[in-house]
């Protein structure tokens, strides 16, 4: 109890949190935690994120990263988060999210979304248990997110408007994708289409490097087919792990949090930063990337304007073939933001 009672007392500020929920159910095994961090812009938002070892600090932290990125966006939310303590692929999913859904139903200040270890499936099960979630598939008026790569896209584009300030082309850039999955496998193929070239790709099964370049589709045909990044034919494989010290010019961490941290920043030879997961860096590594001038793409450029789809969703569902000139204005929206950022830097 003293050990959460310090955690909790070292986060706590004037921003909240403003509620912290623990939640156990016997009869399905529910261990979740929910963190409500701030609603002063209107209720909070953020994804379920199901993972065995997920903690309270990591939700915490998610949540106050909502928190940030809903009011640089603009948007009526604030920030919010949840973990369900699970493997999500051994697990029964259905009875644990919508166990999860019923003990969230009072607390009408948190709409939750998808997340690592949830999809959109996920989310309609919990809209059917409380009537209340964002990130819906698309036969219940959901934008196909994941499908259509939006955060992924997101990071391709701040990638090219951030190369004009470390003087880097991205046609030809060396690219390591640190975290192969949803926002990872996408990120590689818009990046690809700009020319850039994938040299390395992690997951928790491993890292595969070519330096001569990897196919982005036949990669992702493969992750799909087999599971894991290391059944690629050729190039070197490696421990997980080494993909901060690769050659490369863009290393996109788009896993867990504080993935890079004082033991491995000083390994890191890329010359940008694009963040593709939640707060992938501890502030001792962003400081440390700042002081050797690698351009450092935060999270909320590239991750909050596919948050802004979402909270959008349960009014109308968009029609496949509007995305594009979608896809246009929120590169504008991104471009501008990011260069407006680097610019005021």
């Amino acid at each position: 109890m003293s050990d959460a009672k310090f955690l909790i007392e070292a986060y706590c500020n004037e921003l909240g949190p403003a509620k912290v929920v623990h939640m156990f159910e016997p009869a399905s095994q529910l261990r979740a935690i929910l963190v409500i961090d701030n609603v002063a812009l209107g209720p909070s938002i953020g994804g379920v994120r199901m993972a065995n070892d997920v903690s309270m600090e990591e939700v915490f932290r998610l949540a106050r990263a909502m928190t940030l990125k809903n009011a640089a966006a603009g948007l009526a939310h604030g920030g919010g988060k949840a973990g369900i303590v699970a493997d999500p692929k051994t697990c029964d999913k259905q009875r644990l999210i919508r166990a999860f859904a019923r003990a969230i139903r009072q607390l009408e200040d948190y709409i939750p979304g998808p997340d690592m270890g949830t999809d959109e499936q996920c989310m309609a099960w919990v809209q059917e248990e409380i009537g209340r979630a964002v990130g819906l598939p698309r036969e219940l008026g959901g934008i196909p997110l994941d499908e259509i790569g939006a955060t992924g896209y997101g990071l391709a584009s701040c990638a090219e408007v951030a190369c004009e300030f470390c003087d880097l082309q991205l046609s030809g850039a060396r690219v390591a994708i640190e975290g192969y999955g949803n926002v990872g496998h996408h990120a590689a193929g818009f990046l690809a289409e700009k020319g850039a070239i994938l040299v390395a790709a992690s997951d928790t099964g491993g890292t595969v490097f070519n330096p001569r370049g990897i196919d982005v589709q036949e990669l992702s045909a493969i992750k799909a087919r087999e599971g894991n990044v290391t059944a690629l034919p050729g190039g070197q494989k490696l421990e997980n792990a080494d993909i901060f010290g690769l050659d490369c010019d863009i290393l996109v961490p788009a896993a867990r949090p504080d993935c890079i941290h004082a033991g491995n920043v000083n390994d890191i030879k890329a010359r940008m930063i694009l963040q593709g997961a939640n707060i992938p860096a501890t502030a001792e590594a962003e400081r440390i990337l700042f002081e050797r001038g690698v351009i450092n793409v935060p999270g909320c450029s590239g991750r909050t304007c596919r948050r802004s789809g979402p909270t959008r969703q349960t009014g109308s569902h968009i029609p496949r073939d509007s995305l594009g000139p979608r896809r246009d204005r929120s590169r504008r929206i991104r471009g501008n933001s990011w260069q407006d950022q680097c610019e005021y830097a």
